[in-house]
């Protein structure tokens, strides 16, 4: 069975096509459309038409793409930037109408829970009790589980590009009081999360997303031309030195770095704070950079459970009832 994925993110819309032989989404193509809707989209107003527009021709490019590779219509999510636009319902009802590709929003504390099963199946249970932190552009989430799912998830939205708008925006190079000011923010929304973490004593720590992989990069992680099996530690020591690094420069110069690309610099330093900043109230002094995460959980949970939940979540994104999590939970598993 041939399946894929469509990730609607702030940066851009990424496709996985992978094959489900022995209950593995084993990837044989992926391809991503840039966008750069963290961007052009201010938190708390609706997309604009343009960025509608080109998001209409992306997925219709990832769906073409998928039918390609011999896959069915993919599975289409958007996250926090669609999510939290008043016109989501606008921005969905015009995908599907315009591509036929079903795109709907998951919950971010689904999200999470999706995340952590991807970061789960990538580490193994010889991980044990595992903590999980994923960096967005607009959310950022936290997870802890001894299972398959965790036992507690938490969504908040501390995104690299919403910080970066709201306390950067204007600045190149930012100001050090509004660094200041964004740590704070982090420091105060993360506090209860953070409790809970640090009371749950992981074993194991991973951080999943883009973000993160170009933080480790910059911090001396391998890079990503030597495959995903190569481990990749990112310590909260060296985020703290990245940080300083990162402060002084402007947009153009930190694209220079190692690991930073040109569409993620103006967001690098408030991922490296809120990275950090999560890191430390957690009690984190380092975490495995995860190459699987939320794509990776979405096409776990339809292979092992079958398509009836993601109709589920199509129907609930619908707008027709208020966006609540969906329990991953499934009877006998």
């Amino acid at each position: 069975m041939r399946i894929s994925v469509v990730d609607v993110g702030s940066n851009a819309v990424r496709l996985v096509v992978a094959d489900a032989a022995g209950g593995v989404p084993l990837p044989v193509h992926t391809a991503k459309w840039r966008l750069r809707l963290s961007e052009e989209v201010t938190p708390g107003l609706p997309l604009p038409e343009e960025s509608v527009e080109r998001l209409v021709q992306a997925v219709a490019a990832a769906d073409r793409t998928a039918a390609e590779w011999g896959a069915a219509g993919p599975l289409a999510f958007a996250t926090a930037v669609v999510r939290g636009a008043p016109n989501r319902g606008e921005v969905l009802r015009t995908v599907r109408d315009r591509t036929g590709v079903a795109l709907c929003t998951l919950p971010g504390e689904v999200e999470a829970e999706l995340t952590f099963l991807g970061a789960r199946r990538w580490m193994g249970w010889r991980s044990g009790p595992l903590a999980m932190l994923d960096i967005g552009g607009g959310s950022f989430e936290v997870a802890f589980g001894r299972g398959r799912l965790p036992d507690f998830v938490a969504s908040l939205p501390l995104g690299a590009g919403r910080l970066t708008h709201e306390f950067l925006a204007g600045q190149d190079p930012p100001h050090p009081e509004a660094v200041r000011a964004l740590r704070r923010r982090v420091r105060h929304q993360l506090r209860d999360a953070a409790a809970r973490i640090r009371w749950e004593g992981p074993r194991t720590a991973v951080a999943t997303s883009r973000t993160f992989q170009q933080l480790g990069r910059l911090c001396g992680a391998a890079p990503g031309r030597h495959g995903p099996f190569v481990e990749r530690t990112l310590r909260r020591s060296d985020l703290r030195t990245a940080i300083d690094r990162l402060a002084p420069l402007t947009v153009a110069e930190r694209a220079e770095l190692p690991g930073i690309s040109a569409p993620r610099a103006a967001q690098s330093l408030a991922g490296a704070v809120i990275g950090h900043t999560a890191m430390k109230l957690t009690d984190l002094r380092s975490v495995t950079v995860c190459p699987w995460g939320i794509r990776e959980g979405v096409l776990l949970r339809h292979i092992e459970d079958g398509p009836s939940w993601w109709a589920e979540m199509i129907r609930r994104s619908d707008g027709a009832e208020p966006e609540e999590p969906v329990p991953l939970r499934v009877a006998g598993k």
